[in-house]
């Protein structure tokens, strides 16, 4: 059985369904493969991660993915230069310090990089 790791990047908030759209079909077409799937928010895009927006259709696809496995984080550097409190983010995010650095120690680990 084959491994794969990967990591998606989004920093623009037009691209959150592009890159849903990515990690599920990455899912169907690896299924007979061991998937470790992350993805990782940055600049605007954390605004997604708000808790304001849990009914929206990309905030269920994320519930969604994050149900078979796949990790969201958020940059914490992104979150303060968007006003948002870490207590108002989705509880299944994980924040990390500095997405940049973040970005660099997943593909230093051997995480395909994937930025749609």
């Amino acid at each position: 059985m084959k491994e794969y790791k990967v990591i998606l990047h989004v920093d623009e908030l037009k691209k959150w369904k592009l890159v849903l759209a990515n990690v599920s079909n990455l899912i169907d077409a690896a299924k007979d493969s061991k998937l470790t799937v992350s993805v990782l928010a940055n600049a605007e895009a954390v605004r997604y991660y708000d808790k304001k927006q849990a009914e929206d259709d990309i905030i269920r696809t994320m519930k969604v993915l994050e149900e078979k496995g796949v990790e969201f984080i958020a940059c914490n550097n992104a979150l303060v230069a968007n006003d948002l409190d870490q207590s108002i983010i989705l509880g299944f995010v994980k924040i990390v310090p500095a997405g940049v650095l973040e970005l660099v120690e997943r593909q230093s680990d051997g995480y395909a990089y994937i930025k749609p």
